[in-house]
């Protein structure tokens, strides 16, 4: 499985092939687009691997940077015309939680991403035995909005969005038990979430991958001036 992920400033790629994990991470200011194919290249090689060798290529599809976003998924597009495998899209903030629940168990993780404008994107993530996880609900709201977990559940927290507004953590209080507003999404976590739902068969084509805005007037701009 190979992924991908430019949605924040994070710029990642892995490859997980059986039990070696191949992977490259580096947070960018700019400059995504450029260095994500050459990761590709690097882990491929570092491998030994070939893209039709592999069994899918996962993406991460948002919500994040509007540009980011669609980086990564232009990219895997473009793989799976040139081999036929299948896609796999993951919510960002899914592979957020995955990875907080991956630091300090708990019955939720939930992941907010700084989306300025006063608002975050937000994800609830379920601990789950077979999967993992499961993203139990996403959106975008500003940070006094953003759904609290069921009560009496424990409760860890990632993203940026943690640092850049402090009342969600004031909110939570001694649920909370644990914080990482500096972790971002990353290609490692986004292929292990993709190989459990390659193996439920929920996958899409090159044709059929889309992103996530979760913001509609950002994606209705970007409808109405392509490029722009």
């Amino acid at each position: 499985m190979l992924a991908l992920d430019t949605a924040t400033e994070a710029c990642s790629a892995a490859l997980i092939l059986g039990t070696d994990v191949h992977h490259r991470y580096e947070v960018l200011g700019r400059g995504h687009a450029e260095r994500l194919l050459p990761m590709v290249d690097e882990l491929l090689g570092e491998a030994g691997a070939t893209l039709a060798a592999l069994d899918g290529i996962a993406f991460g599809r948002g919500p994040g940077a509007f540009t980011g976003v669609r980086i990564a998924i232009s990219l895997a597009q473009g793989l799976a015309l040139g081999t036929g495998l299948p896609l796999v899209p993951i919510s960002d903030l899914k592979a957020l939680g995955a990875a907080a629940l991956g630091r300090t168990p708990a019955d939720y993780a939930l992941a907010c991403l700084d989306a300025r404008m006063g608002e975050v994107y937000w994800g609830l993530v379920r601990a789950a035995a077979e999967s993992g996880c499961e993203l139990i609900a996403e959106g975008l709201a500003a940070p006094g909005a953003v759904p609290a977990p069921p009560a009496g559940a424990t409760v860890v927290a990632a993203g940026h969005g943690w640092s850049a507004y402090p009342a969600l953590e004031e909110r939570l209080g001694a649920r909370l038990a644990a914080c990482w507003p500096d972790l971002l999404p990353d290609a490692v976590t986004i292929a292990r979430l993709a190989l459990h739902e390659l193996a439920a068969g929920r996958t899409c084509s090159a044709v059929d991958a889309e992103p996530v805005y979760l913001r509609n007037d950002v994606a209705t701009r970007s409808a109405r001036s392509p490029g722009k």
